[in-house]
């Protein structure tokens, strides 16, 4: 014990001449001393676990919420989806819709039109079957009948321009199967194969669509 003492006043007297003072006057402040030293060092030692244990506590804590944060952008990105193809799908309602309600407006009158078609053939017929020789001012009443029948047929065929209702009279045109109907094919000389060289019946179109085909005959090769 007295070495020791000696050691340690030997270590500190140029640093501590006090001390050195001290541990000589009484042996037991050197003790004392050292279990001061060795408390504190305990002291620090538990305070730096405890700051590793609240360290690793936070770790934990941040992971959790690292993978709950995962786990929120990913439902985020599913309902962001899932909204984005339900206003697609909204959008592609909406124009069809739209589409639909234009069509019946055009179209609406299709089947009205048909029956006019009829009325309209038989206006024709009637102005085709009066011989022209016979319309002079010895027949004044064959006359004034036959200008009657042009005057309406004329005012009717402006009604249906002005509804969308268009003729098809394709002499020497193609052969369209989408606007004409081909009753015959024959030879025809001076004429170009698949050319019309003959049209039957008048067809008509109601704003670009086909509401009767033209029936027609068809050049063919001989």
């Amino acid at each position: 014990m007295a070495a020791v003492a000696q050691c340690v006043r030997g270590a500190l007297r140029p640093r501590y001449p006090l001390l050195s003072f001290a541990l000589r006057t009484s042996p037991r402040l050197l003790c004392a001393a050292t279990q001061q030293k060795n408390t504190g060092q305990n002291l620090e030692e538990d305070q730096s676990q405890s700051q590793n244990e609240h360290k690793v506590e936070p770790s934990s804590a941040e992971k959790m919420l690292t993978e709950e944060k995962a786990k929120l952008e990913e439902q985020l990105k599913e309902v962001t989806d899932k909204y984005k193809r339900a206003l697609a799908d909204a959008e592609n309602i909406r124009q069809r819709s739209q589409k639909l309600v234009e069509d019946a407006k055009l179209y609406g009158i299709q089947s009205f039109c048909k029956d006019l078609l009829e009325v309209a053939d038989i206006l024709e017929k009637a102005t085709e079957s009066v011989p022209k020789e016979e319309i002079k001012d010895e027949n004044p009443h064959l006359k004034s009948l036959y200008e009657g029948l042009v005057m309406t047929e004329v005012q009717i065929q402006k009604v249906f321009k002005k509804h969308g209702l268009l003729r098809l009279n394709p002499v020497g045109a193609k052969f369209d199967p989408y606007e004409h109907e081909a009753l015959f094919h024959a030879p025809m000389e001076g004429k170009e194969p698949g050319t019309i060289a003959l049209v039957s019946k008048i067809g008509y179109k109601l704003h670009g669509r086909t509401l009767r085909p033209a029936l027609v005959g068809v050049v063919k090769d001989a």
